[in-house]
């Protein structure tokens, strides 16, 4: 009994222990993800699913296989605990030297440099294709989950502004009922850092089966939501699993949106005079 238990509290330290507990016992393909792990867990720790079975060169199901073998519920679970191994054996941690005005000033200095590169990621003629299915969209329907929510409202919000009709659910079910109902011509713009976000890509994929033009913004190329996706927008930078630090995600992120926006106002000459009916309509709001 007592040798049947031990592996199991092993295991459940982290996702390397059970791989080096189990490693005897994996298929070769299995065996040859989990090397990969072993070797290089800093890059995989970043890697999609899509990205981590290419580089290894299985499917996506081997990873899948792999992360319930080693009793995890699938890799977005898998890649929590291996964030933490990670940052246990190196911490990746901000340097605290300098008190606060130092940390103000270094991560400053990552955010112009976030913005900097995800500028240069922008492709003109993708924001120009998106931007003509917006202005002619009889309703634009946003999702994204977690701290990319945030920024599909903040985009309804700019796109309401200059009369684009626009609707952002942050639940899931609801946002998927109202993609189902999206009228003929309406275009569905989801918003997912890592590309893997299940509720996202299944979003965009409900939208594309009913001929809708789809966009996807993210980090990641070779993720599950480009798949679904008329159009792809890149951000430059992602959230470490583990880490609080949203700040570059987030500028990023806004960064593509507000030139979407602005790509926009040329093709909607109403657009100046909606933004003056619509800021009059909150003067009563204000002291």
């Amino acid at each position: 009994m007592t040798q049947a238990l031990a592996p199991r509290s092993f295991v459940s330290g982290g996702a390397l222990g059970r791989i080096r507990l189990q490693a005897d016992n994996l298929s070769p393909s299995l065996r040859r993800v989990a090397d990969h792990v072993l070797q290089d867990a800093e890059n995989v720790v970043h890697q999609t699913i899509t990205e981590l079975a290419t580089t290894v060169g299985v499917g996506e199901a081997t990873i899948t296989r792999l992360c319930r073998k080693l009793d995890f519920a699938g890799f977005h679970a898998f890649k929590i605990a291996l964030a933490a191994d990670v940052l246990g054996r190196e911490s990746k941690a901000m340097p605290q030297e300098g008190g606060l005005r130092g940390q103000a000033g270094a991560l400053a200095r990552q955010t112009a440099q976030t913005l900097d590169d995800t500028a240069q990621l922008l492709d003109p003629a993708v924001l120009e294709q998106v931007a003509e299915r917006l202005a002619r969209a009889p309703r634009v329907d946003l999702t994204g989950q977690g701290n990319s929510g945030l920024l599909a409202i903040y985009f309804a919000h700019r796109l309401m502004r200059i009369g684009v009709t626009a609707v952002v659910h942050t639940d899931p079910h609801l946002a998927a009922v109202a993609i189902s109902s999206l009228p003929r011509g309406g275009v569905v713009i989801g918003l997912s850092s890592s590309g893997s976000t299940i509720d996202t890509v299944q979003h965009l994929r409900l939208a594309q089966s009913q001929g809708h033009f789809t966009l996807a913004i993210t980090h990641r190329a070779r993720s599950p939501v480009t798949r679904y996706a008329s159009a792809v927008l890149f951000t430059s930078t992602q959230e470490d699993p583990l880490s609080d630090s949203v700040l570059g995600t987030l500028t990023s992120q806004a960064l593509v949106l507000e030139m979407l926006y602005r790509s926009l106002l040329d093709r909607r000459p109403e657009a100046h005079a909606m933004l003056r009916v619509t800021a009059e309509s909150v003067v009563e709001k204000k002291y």
